[in-house]
């Protein structure tokens, strides 16, 4: 597919879903590129099933868009907990310049992935480094304006994964799907835990053509500290989420 392919579905696609704010040529050739870097990456190695261009621009880059409608063009920080093959980092980091973000996955081949894509994009705005989340905490406890993850854990176990990464006042954004409000009912009682309080639910209908993708990004904010005994290991929040 040429660039003049791509732009066509990437435009008609934002502009279906309200996104037009992120159709110039600078952002959408910066996809265009982080979709050939996929496309090839994924002949050596396993970073998205998505592989048709339209998919891609639908389920991840568009997906992810409605993600940085959420975040503010300021000079803040955000830590992306299990970022795969770059969702949402890479999409946040081309189009929210000032936004430093922080990635981390326990699998380095994705992390070295992520670094390499941030390097051939030009984003000096990302950092991934390799770490589970509840050992990545210590000397960074509440340091971050925004958590978000995608596709990673039910949100009684992503809650205590993300939440102590922010500070009081900041926010978790956690990128679901259709049960995001039978996910959050059983997240409630652990995120008070936490020092969270649920803001809101943003569900969203990611359209394509007749297809409807439903989404739902759980708007958390902190509101206290989280108690210092907070992430436990993983196995324990696996075993007995709050």
């Amino acid at each position: 597919m040429n660039y003049n392919e791509f732009s066509l579905l990437y435009n008609d696609i934002l502009t279906q879903n309200k996104l037009d704010k992120y159709i110039n040529d600078e952002i959408c050739a910066k996809f265009f590129e982080f979709y050939n870097i996929l496309i090839e990456t994924n002949k050596v190695m396993n970073v998205t099933r998505i592989l048709d261009a339209r998919d891609a621009i639908v389920k991840h880059f568009a997906d992810c868009l409605l993600l940085a409608e959420l975040i503010p063009d300021e000079e803040l920080c955000l830590i992306d907990v299990g970022c795969g093959g770059g969702f949402p980092t890479i999409p946040l980091a081309i189009v929210k310049k000032s936004l430093k973000i922080t990635a981390i996955d326990s699998t380095t081949k994705k992390v070295d992935f992520v670094n390499s894509t941030a390097k051939a994009l030009g984003l000096n705005n990302v950092t991934a480094v390799s770490a589970r989340a509840e050992e990545f905490i210590d000397g960074k406890r509440e340091s971050f304006d925004f958590a978000t993850s995608r596709a990673v854990a039910r949100l009684n176990m992503l809650v205590e994964l993300t939440l102590p990464y922010v500070k009081i006042g900041g926010k978790l954004l956690a990128m679901k799907g259709a049960a995001v409000n039978e996910e959050l009912e059983e997240a409630l009682e652990g995120i008070k835990k936490l020092g969270g309080k649920h803001v809101k639910t943003y569900n969203i209908d990611l359209l394509d053509g007749d297809d409807i993708n439903t989404r739902g990004i759980a708007l958390i904010e902190k509101a206290s500290k989280t108690p210092t005994t907070y992430p436990r290991k993983f196995g324990q929040i696996k075993n007995k989420p709050l």
